[in-house]
């Protein structure tokens, strides 16, 4: 049986640092190291709306990735968490959460549209967290994240 690798909490995949998106070396170490196949769950959307609540949830825990009490955002770049599979005992899954995006004190649209893209390629599920209904102009903005 392969070997499994958690980790007791979440850890920075890739750092956001004054607009450059780093890789961290300690994460990727991690990801290296397990040895059974992966399920890669990742989230973006608009900054405070529940995006870290949820992956919480989904690792079967009430807290682990930081939650904001503000309406500042509190994620900075993606992090990472890896758990057991919760159907899958032979599978880690990996959950990926994202900074918010559209945050107008980061100023900076180019910096949501590199998290975003990673967050799509990095994942083999992907939720996209938005509010209201899901409607014509939801999926427009899809198109052009930002």
């Amino acid at each position: 049986m392969a070997s499994e690798v958690h980790i007791q909490g979440p850890v920075c995949l890739i750092e956001n640092m004054k607009g450059q998106l780093i890789p961290n070396q300690e994460a990727l170490r991690i990801l290296s190291s397990i040895n059974q196949p992966v399920v890669v769950v990742g989230i973006a959307g608009l900054y405070c709306t529940g995006k870290s609540y949820l992956m919480n949830k989904l690792a079967g825990k009430n807290t682990g990735f930081s939650l904001g009490s503000t309406v500042q955002s509190h994620t900075k770049g993606i992090w990472m968490w890896c758990v057991p599979h919760p159907q899958k005992s032979d599978h880690t899954l990996v959950l990926l959460d994202t900074e918010g995006l559209g945050d107008v004190e980061k100023g900076d649209n180019q910096n949501d549209c590199w998290i975003f893209a990673l967050a799509v390629l990095l994942s083999s599920t992907f939720v996209y967290n938005s509010m209201g209904a899901i409607n014509q102009q939801a999926l427009d903005q899809l198109q052009y994240p930002f």
